[in-house]
């Protein structure tokens, strides 16, 4: 719908040139809501899934950043980060690195050729419903509590390839 309104738009793209730059902002937002979206819920299908025995994604956790309790530590504090937004594990193609990252809002502070391994939606929607906001870190230990690791493994796999 965006998409089509910014068509719209460029059929006199002078006269209406404020409405397309405010168009494909909004476009950017809405469209990585989604995706960031599909990302979360995924990695809570079909219920939480423990660490597989030859878990490829630990392995190389260890490899890189030394331990992966010491991964999920890091994880867990940047999830903690004051405002709304996702925590973020990628892999970069380019330097074969894992990546912790906060995005503010849905957009602000992706990476470019970030691949998505897991993420966490720190929106307050995600959570106020359970716990006030006070408590965002029962909600950050209920998620990991729920993880589908076996997708979080894919998900990995299908950075890596």
């Amino acid at each position: 719908l965006i998409s089509e309104k910014i068509e719209e738009y460029m059929s006199d793209p002078e006269k209406n040139a404020y409405i397309i730059g405010e168009l494909q902002r909004r476009l950017g937002f809405e469209f990585n809501g989604v995706r960031n979206h599909e990302y979360y819920f995924q990695s809570l299908e079909y219920g939480p899934k423990s660490l597989p025995e030859n878990f490829k994604l630990k392995e190389e956790i260890e490899k890189q950043i030394s331990s992966f309790d010491v991964w999920l530590s890091n994880f867990k504090t940047i999830a903690m980060t004051r405002g709304i937004g996702w925590a973020v594990l990628g892999y970069d193609k380019q330097t074969k690195q894992l990546l912790n990252i906060w995005v503010d809002e849905q957009h602000i502070g992706q990476l470019n050729g970030l691949e998505w391994i897991l993420c966490i939606d720190m929106w307050e929607h995600a959570f106020v419903y359970d716990y006030p906001t006070s408590e965002k870190k029962k909600y950050i230990e209920a998620f990991f509590n729920n993880i589908n690791w076996k997708i979080i493994e894919e998900n990995f796999i299908k950075a890596t390839s």
